[in-house]
């Protein structure tokens, strides 16, 4: 039920678009974001499966969200400082992306194998918004939309502040992983446009 609600505002923003063809839309409520910063005392890395996405290659628009407690530590402490101390996760509960795909459409799409593109738009993490513009990857396997984007952020530029007893064990930068599996879209009552296999 709560992942219901989480994922209904990326539905109504993007399957509102009548004139978009069924078939280039794709969304999960199962994708994975994942973060890795180098430490000198400790590598930290935490995993997130809980990641909603809606992806409209018709209308070239994408979104994401996600639970920011959904992210899993291998030490339930820096899982605890990570919500309680940096991410300050009940007054911020969600991290969000909207935006575009560059260089790409639903037409190549269609051609088999993995398809490069650039994609843009606004990341909010900790309360703040930048604009971003990253490389993904995207390829129609199985039925099943495969996306993949890597790219790096800096805590500080999302005002996320790292105490001075522990800031020089951890990295300015951090390499963040996103992999999503999206199934297709059904079309929606009334459309003219039948998805095609």
């Amino acid at each position: 039920m709560k992942r219901s609600l989480f994922l209904l505002p990326l539905l109504l923003l993007l399957l509102a678009q009548p004139h978009a063809r069924a078939q280039s839309k794709f969304m999960t409520k199962a994708g994975r974001v994942s973060f890795f910063s180098a430490s000198p005392i400790e590598d930290i890395e935490a995993k997130n499966q809980e990641v909603a996405a809606v992806l409209d290659f018709g209308a070239g628009q994408l979104a994401f969200s996600l639970p920011v407690k959904g992210f899993v530590f291998k030490h339930t402490l820096m899982q605890e400082h990570f919500n309680e101390n940096y991410m300050e996760s009940d007054k911020f509960p969600k991290a969000t992306f909207t935006g575009r795909f560059v260089g790409i459409d639903a037409a190549t799409l269609a051609t088999p194998g993995s398809h490069t593109a650039q994609v843009e738009g606004d990341l909010t993490l900790h309360g703040v918004t930048h604009r971003i513009k990253v490389p993904a990857t995207v390829e129609l396997k199985g039925g099943q939309l495969l996306a993949a984007a890597v790219f790096s952020v800096a805590p500080a530029d999302y005002n996320i502040e790292i105490p001075l007893i522990v800031r020089n064990n951890i990295a300015k930068i951090v390499s963040v992983r996103v992999a999503l599996a999206c199934d297709p879209v059904p079309a929606a009552v009334g459309a003219t446009t039948r998805p095609t296999n």
